[in-house]
């Protein structure tokens, strides 16, 4: 496919981001980034599109390093339109077509003020012409809240998915790729292991394949994938005991029942046998575990979000 030389794609991350003066500071700094070919053209770029607003630039001693752009709170406070207008101004007047992605948008909501913040992005963002968003989160439930709940700014700003877990068949070819290309290799066996135990997760199929890889001198197996597994369980067992601790009882129950496959988790003889108090209790726990991002409810269905948190419940804490 030919690449669209007017096409600019900037990306900016909000996991770190808690307060409206850092998310500004760092779309400004994607934007010129992403619409300047070199740090020279950045410097001009911020100078130029920027009538009200005074930027302080900074780069750093590598030539190659992103400039790092900030400014005066108060300053941004009064003028916040010249930060979120700006790849509009820079799209239309150079010509280019720009298209920012926002990782972690659901972050946005731990902001003062939330709703606030929201209304004035939206009402600058809708009106753009040559800029697009693509909004993604981790959150699911959050995501959903901002995007899907009526009385939300961003309700209905734009067309909603949901992306499945990546099939089986294209993390194995993708795996056995990555091992060739740094001149290693990879079983199929190990393949279909990394997979399964990474439950078809992207981020931990990735994560899970990278300690795999960093354990193997030539051929990666199985035993190799399961020595990485047993690594990645240990090395987020610390995270997983703060998360448990702030569970109830109840939850633990029912997330234990879950764990051993029952299905009919309300059933008088489930529920006795892992002292589950009545179905309020149940209906009440799938609630809050959805809520804190614990559990998904897809078609009815409930699955855990992380499936490396759900094997350390099964194999170390309720074991």
């Amino acid at each position: 496919m030919e690449k669209d030389s007017k096409l600019r794609v900037c990306q900016m991350d909000l996991f770190n981001v808690r307060n409206e003066e850092h998310f500004y500071s760092l779309l400004a700094q994607k934007v010129i980034a992403a619409a300047s070919s070199k740090w020279e053209e950045a410097i001009e770029n911020a100078k130029k599109f920027f009538s009200r607003l005074v930027p302080k630039i900074s780069i750093g001693t590598d030539p190659t390093n992103e400039v790092s752009i900030d400014f005066d709170w108060e300053e941004v406070k009064h003028n916040p339109d010249e930060v979120l207008d700006l790849a509009e101004k820079i799209a239309r007047e150079k010509g280019l077509k720009i298209v920012i992605c926002v990782d972690e948008f659901q972050n946005i909501s731990e902001f003062a003020e939330p709703d606030y913040f929201q209304k004035r992005l939206r009402s600058h963002w809708q009106q753009h012409q040559h800029v697009a968003y693509f909004l993604y989160g981790s959150k699911r439930h959050m995501m959903l809240e901002v995007f899907t709940n009526s009385s939300k700014p961003f309700y209905k700003f734009g067309d909603l998915m949901f992306l499945n877990k990546i099939e089986t068949p294209c993390l194995v070819q993708f795996f056995n790729s990555r091992f060739a290309d740094t001149g290693k290799s990879i079983n199929n066996e190990a393949s279909h292991l990394i997979a399964t135990l990474a439950d078809n997760h992207p981020y931990y199929a990735q994560q899970l394949a990278q300690l795999a890889w960093l354990r193997t001198k030539d051929l990666c197996t199985e035993e190799t994938v399961r020595e990485a597994h047993a690594a990645l369980v240990e090395q987020l067992s610390l995270l997983f005991v703060t998360i448990t601790e702030a569970l109830t009882t109840q939850q633990l129950c029912y997330l234990k029942a879950l764990l051993a496959g029952e299905k009919a988790i309300t059933s008088t003889e489930v529920m006795h046998r892992y002292g589950i108090s009545s179905p309020t209790s149940v209906a009440r726990s799938k609630v809050a575990l959805i809520k804190n991002d614990i559990l998904d409810n897809v078609a009815g269905k409930m699955s855990f979000q992380d499936p490396i948190y759900a094997y350390w419940l099964k194999t170390v804490y309720f074991s």
